[in-house]
Order: structure tokens, then C-alpha cells, then sequence
């Protein structure tokens, strides 16, 4: 399975910085070490074209972060100060995202081992988020008519307030989002499906809240790709979780979904979302075991479409990737 990253694109950090900067080198090697990917198959980005990223934001909000002319309350709200480094990696990591949703369309799963930057809108940044990868990704496959219904199956702790916000009035985008109910953002937007969890939620009620409401969503919307935010904060460990999900627990989710969109037949690029434990290992611990998954729903994608060759029936897909720029 493919895996895009831009862990050596780092920003000039505090050390006091709650940031868990650290989480994406100590993934990919991870992942390296325990041979879930290949090296050849890790692949970094291309940044995401200016032009491309305002598919989705504001060319003044693309201008004032391309120019260091952002205002000081708009660096608060997302919570980097401005630097070269800031922009070279929030567009790698959108990059990454485009990149993984390309090869997707071909392989059925390809991940980002960033990303998930939801919160961000189409006129601003915040908490932690600059551009909204899986909003441009979207936004370009669907401009260039490579698929007609995208779904966004948003499992981070935090709603996706951002994502959900810029798709608001977009028909060809379903936007799913299972979240912390008195979690950040404490203004919530709309998104197509919201299912709000009280704090303290456990396994077994989240799975249970879970199926139904993906079932329901893959169902109404009917998608031909969907993009995955995978987070690692609802993790009972989570500094700012509040929520209960043990370790096989979050793996059960990530299993559950990537079933879901392997028996229909849905394409899905992998993004990582956020992650605050105090051991940054649990963080990568939970991550990787996302990117495990997602590399066994790649092997079965594979496996199938060789069958289907075999037997003289079309491929799965005759999507070709293309390059990311």
C-alpha cells in the first residue's frame, strides 16, 4: 500500500508546544520496523498547488498564509505561529492527501501518515489546521470528474467543523462526523450526519453508534470514494478525548470501516487526524495500527481484482493515478 509522508517537513516549534510534532517521524518508522509498508511504497508529496488549494479556500486566505501576512489572532486560532516551515508543510500534507486519493482510485486504499486538518475553513485556520486536506482532495477529484459522491467519514474526537462547513451546500459531498458532545469545537456546525457522544462513551457504545450511522450514510449517499479521518483521540488516554476507546477498541472502529466501504466497493484514502496522549508512543501505537488495517484492506483489494482478471471480468477500477501535481 502506498503511504505519503512529510514528516521531515517540521515547524520551529516551542518545546512546551502541545503539539504531538514528534507522532509522524516515529509512525513512519514504525511502520518501516514492523515491515506494514514496504520502503519503497512510502512516498513523499509534492506540496499542493496555490491554484489548488483554492478550490476550497479564499485566495485572500491563501495569500495572507503564502505572504506571512496573517494577523496575529488568525495564527492564535490555529495555533502555529507563522513561518516558511508552517506553509511548506501545511501544503505537503495537503499534498500528501490529493496523492493518496489519486492512488486510491486505482489500488482501493492509499493513506496519508499526516493530515486530517478538518478544522480548518475555507476563509481561516484553527486548532492545529491551516488547509483542509481532505476538503481540496475532494474538491479536485471531483473538479476533474474522477468520481461523483464523495463520503467523509470523520472519526476524530473533534467534529470536523471545518470539512462540514465548506460541503455544507455541496450535493456530491456526505459528510459524517462522530464526535465528543461537549469536546472542541464548542460551536458545532452542521455536517449531513452528526452522531455527538456524551464523555466517558466506551467501546462497545461507540461501535454501536458507529455502524448504524455508517451504514445509514453509505446507503443515503451511495458514494463511488470516500476519505477516512482516522484519529487517535478518542483514545480513553487522550489528553483531550474525554471519551473511553480502549486500543482494540479504536482498531475495532478502523475495521469496522474499512469493511464497510470494502463490500461496496468504495475506494478510500486514509488521513491520520489528531492524537494528545502524554505517551507519544500510544499515539503512534494507534495510528499504525490504523495504517495495518488499511494495508490488509489493500491486499484484499488487490487479491480481488487479480481474481476478476483472471475470470475475464473488468477490474474493479480503471482509474489510473496521476501525478499529485
Amino acid at each position: 500500500m502506498k503511504a505519503f509522508y512529510c514528516d521531515h517537513f517540521t515547524l520551529p516549534l516551542p518545546a512546551s508546544h502541545r503539539f504531538p510534532m514528534a507522532k509522524y517521524r516515529a509512525l513512519r518508522e514504525r511502520l518501516v520496523d514492523e515491515r506494514v509498508i514496504d520502503p519503497a511504497d512510502l512516498l513523499v508529496p509534492e506540496p499542493a498547488p496555490w491554484a489548488t488549494l483554492e478550490l476550497v479556500h479564499h485566495a485572500a486566505y491563501v495569500r495572507a498564509v503564502a505572504t506571512g501576512t496573517l494577523p496575529a489572532e488568525a495564527q492564535r486560532r490555529i495555533g502555529f505561529p507563522w513561518s516558511p516551515e508552517m506553509v511548506e508543510r501545511s501544503r505537503r500534507s495537503v499534498g500528501a492527501t490529493i496523492a493518496a486519493s489519486e492512488v486510491a482510485l486505482g489500488e482501493g486504499v492509499a493513506a496519508n501518515l499526516a493530515g486530517g486538518t478538518h478544522h480548518a475553513f475555507a476563509d481561516r485556520g484553527e486548532g492545529y489546521c491551516v488547509f483542509n486536506d481532505v476538503a481540496v482532495a475532494a474538491r479536485a477529484l471531483l473538479e476533474r470528474r474522477a468520481v461523483e459522491r464523495v463520503l467523509v467519514v470523520d472519526l476524530d474526537v473533534h467534529q470536523g467543523n471545518g470539512t462540514a462547513a465548506i460541503f455544507a451546500r455541496e450535493p456530491r459531498v456526505f459528510t459524517m462526523s462522530l464526535h465528543g458532545a461537549c469536546n472542541f469545537p464548542f460551536r458545532k456546525e452542521r455536517s449531513d450526519l452528526d452522531v455527538a457522544l456524551p464523555d466517558g462513551t466506551t467501546d462497545d457504545e461507540y461501535l454501536a453508534a458507529l455502524e448504524p450511522a455508517l451504514a445509514s450514510a453509505l446507503a443515503a449517499h451511495r458514494p463511488d470514494f470516500a476519505f477516512y479521518l482516522a484519529g487517535a483521540d478518542p483514545y480513553e488516554g487522550d489528553r483531550l478525548g474525554r471519551l473511553q476507546l480502549t486500543i482494540d477498541g479504536l482498531m475495532r472502529r478502523d475495521r469496522t470501516v474499512f469493511d464497510a466501504c470494502t463490500a461496496r466497493r468504495v475506494p478510500v484514502a486514509l488521513s491520520m487526524g489528531g492524537g494528545y496522549a502524554p505517551a507519544i508512543d500510544d499515539i503512534v501505537t494507534i495510528h499504525a495500527n490504523t495504517v495495518r488495517l488499511a494495508a490488509g484492506t489493500h491486499h484484499r483489494w488487490i487479491d480481488s481484482r487479480s481474481s476478476a482478471h483472471g475470470r475475464g471480468l473488468p477490474a474493479a477500477s480503471s482509474a489510473t493515478t496521476t501525478d499529485a501535481r
